[in-house]
């Protein structure tokens, strides 16, 4: 069950810079702990110098390794000389009223793929049209191709092709996009509004192998068996498998729940659905 906390305090007068920095601060640490799920900052018109945090961890345990990092012991010691009886105040919350807008277990989109001829100027585009952000790269451009038999089977590409480049790029609070470019295939230029199908979609699932028999129940195939994700991407429990719909469509699988190894540069985590309950 997610661990759910609103956390209210009020900056001593004269003050306020200083603890907005010290916010801000945490809330990028805190985004890039494996488990927590949501970190949302508001100031309160109605409270002067007043901040309220919403904070959200993937369960109790979550939260108490979050209690235990490094930037939250210093921004709980920092708070004693910066707000009204030198803490916050932490109410926990449960989920009320929820949306049942999936099936159990299935969260929602987690990205969508997209093959390109040329990465950078794919990139580039996606920049300046809509303001997304490159997160890093799954595959950089100067490692070894992914190729061969087993990558075939698992993502369902022609026999001799080569993914030589992929990039996670992320539009603001949505779904991430994964490019591909890939070398040494025939490839049909992208797909009209007629045509059936994207590359593919992603689903954030809790439960992989319930997840996947699911998906086969209702008539979909999988390529391979779930199996371990890589790079920056790699983690015990974190695993991944592409299926296809009855119609032919290309759907992944994903579960991340021990997080992502975000490079040093990475701008933003990559965006999760949240739980549905």
């Amino acid at each position: 069950m997610p661990q759910i906390l609103m956390a209210q305090c009020t900056a001593l007068p004269g003050r306020e810079d200083a603890l907005a920095r010290h916010i801000a601060e945490l809330a990028a640490a805190v985004r890039q702990e494996a488990e927590n799920e949501g970190f949302e900052v508001f100031q309160r018109p109605e409270v002067e110098r007043g901040w309220t945090v919403i904070e959200r961890y993937r369960n109790r345990d979550a939260f108490e390794t979050h209690l235990e990092q490094s930037h939250t012991k210093a921004f709980n010691e920092a708070l004693e000389s910066l707000v009204e009886g030198g803490a916050s105040d932490v109410t926990e919350l449960a989920p009320a009223c929820q949306a049942d807008d999936a099936a159990p277990g299935i969260r929602g989109i987690d990205h969508v793929g997209v093959t390109v001829p040329d990465m950078d100027a794919a990139s580039d585009f996606l920049t300046r049209a809509f303001g997304a952000r490159t997160l890093y790269d799954v595959l950089p451009a100067d490692a070894d191709p992914m190729a061969g038999d087993e990558v075939e089977h698992q993502l369902g590409i022609p026999e001799g092709a080569r993914i030589e480049h992929m990039r996670l790029m992320r539009i603001g609070a949505s779904a991430n996009i994964e490019m591909f470019r890939i070398a040494n295939t025939d490839q049909a230029d992208a797909a009209g509004l007629v045509d059936f199908g994207l590359q593919h979609i992603a689903i954030y699932v809790e439960n992989m192998k319930a997840a996947a028999d699911r998906l086969v129940r209702a008539g979909g195939t999988l390529l391979s068996d779930p199996h371990p994700l890589a790079s920056v991407e790699a983690g015990e429990r974190n695993s991944g498998v592409y299926a296809r719909a009855p119609w032919g469509m290309l759907i992944e699988l994903i579960s991340t729940p021990d997080g992502i190894d975000y490079p040093a540069d990475c701008p933003m985590p990559r965006w999760k659905p949240q739980h549905n309950s």
